[in-house]
């Protein structure tokens, strides 16, 4: 199958694009290593989803640090993985090659415009990519046109509860932590932007995993007034909250988040 690209693509969104890449680049050495990324729960939900075959190629959009792809490696023909911050392109080829992973190769892309070749993969997966994405219905409809007719796509984000005053102070937080934030979505809008991407159910899970609170603000912005907002919306916590749920007091805090991974045919 031909993954070369073709011609560089304009930005669609240029600004956004600069902090999502900024704050990625911050960020890539510890998301690499925290809890969030390698969550065993998680990362086994998405395999079982996927169900790859040896003969397969597979597609990890925003792969980050390629924690997914180093996963689906050993479980497929090839995994190319594509990220738009090249200090996490270089991380995922140097993890991959101290892993001995020799099938993944990597490279700088937008994942909602690849540039690569129409129904080159058996099927492609993505992770907390969705909320960092404007617009995010694109990335489902680029990876359902880089996939084959029959083929596989998991997606898992983090969700956003159904209530609108839990949804406000949740995405207020995550926006003052990560200015590349963009919008949480619900399981029904999730669903709903595959469906509308021509994509057909073929199951889904959810999968509640427990962050270390602090651990995952230091890895946010640095703004130290940013971080004084977060600290008084922590204490202003609507009853209604239920996807992000934050729990503990002092170094016990947690951060709980409900991950709704979806698979679909092609």
């Amino acid at each position: 199958m031909d993954h070369d690209a073709t011609s560089p693509i304009p930005d669609a969104h240029p600004h956004h694009d600069r902090a999502l890449t900024g704050a990625f680049t911050a960020q890539a050495e510890g998301f690499n290593r925290s809890s969030a990324a390698n969550d065993a729960g998680l990362l086994d939900a998405m395999l079982a989803l996927a169900a790859p075959n040896a003969s397969d190629a597979w597609l990890e959009a925003a792969c980050g640090p390629g924690v997914i792809s180093r996963r689906l490696a050993p479980h497929a023909r090839t995994v190319h993985g594509i990220d738009l911050t090249p200090a996490m392109v270089r991380l995922a080829e140097q993890s991959a090659a101290d892993a001995g992973v020799e099938n993944a190769t990597f490279a700088v892309g937008d994942a909602t415009r690849t540039g690569l070749a129409e129904a080159s993969f058996d099927g492609a997966i993505t992770r907390f990519s969705l909320h960092h994405i404007p617009v995010p219905g694109r990335l489902l409809e680029e990876l359902a046109r880089v996939v084959r007719p029959g083929g596989a796509i998991v997606v898992a984000d983090h969700l956003a509860d159904d209530d609108p005053s839990a949804i406000a102070w949740s995405q207020e937080i995550e926006r003052l932590r990560d200015p590349s934030h963009w919008a949480s979505l619900t399981q029904e809008r999730l669903q709903a932007l595959a469906l509308r991407a021509g994509l057909t159910p073929d199951g889904e899970t959810i999968v509640g995993i427990e962050l270390d609170l602090d651990d995952w603000l230091r890895r946010g912005s640095e703004d130290p007034e940013g971080h004084r907002l977060v600290e008084r919306l922590l204490d202003e916590a609507p009853g209604t909250a239920a996807r992000f749920r934050v729990g503990g007091e002092g170094p016990a805090r947690s951060l709980g988040l409900d991950v709704w991974v979806g698979r679909f045919l092609r």
